[in-house]
């Protein structure tokens, strides 16, 4: 690189860090922390009703870590927004132990239970999945 191209990259850099508030994205900041999931779901995805009258499928996911004498195993709730159609029939169509690739929003949510105490759940809001392996069918 020419000493004088350097010197003028060296030059524009500060005015390009000043006009931009996050030099690294040029998308909007959102209050939303993304997770990125690979495991097996936990039973067939359901649909259920929103107390608004909409309907949302839900379904758990079971990733596992640690070594094998010492694995543990997370469970993560899931819900996605998705109208009667293909997609709708292709996610409900899963079943137990389909090994799933999972994009989302994770939200954490504060709430009192019960007796009183204070609790937090994670919620995540699928935006994307992706089917890795099926289990095999049962034999008869």
């Amino acid at each position: 690189m020419s000493a004088s191209l350097f010197t003028r990259r060296l030059a524009a850099a500060p005015a390009m860090r000043t006009s931009m508030s996050r030099a690294f994205s040029a998308t909007a900041p959102r209050d939303v922390a993304k997770i990125t999931l690979i495991g097996n779901l936990a039973a067939s995805p359901e649909v259920r009703a929103t107390s608004t009258g909409r309907e949302m499928i839900e379904y758990a996911v079971a990733s596992n870590h640690g070594p094998k004498d010492n694995r543990q195993t997370s469970w993560f709730r899931v819900s996605t927004f998705a109208e009667e159609g293909p997609r709708r029939d292709f996610i409900t169509s899963l079943t137990k132990g389909t090994t799933v690739y999972v994009e989302g929003d994770a939200v954490m949510k504060t709430y009192t239970d019960g007796e009183g105490k204070t609790r937090t759940s994670l919620s995540i809001y699928q935006k994307q999945m992706e089917v890795i392996r099926r289990p095999p069918p049962p034999s008869e």
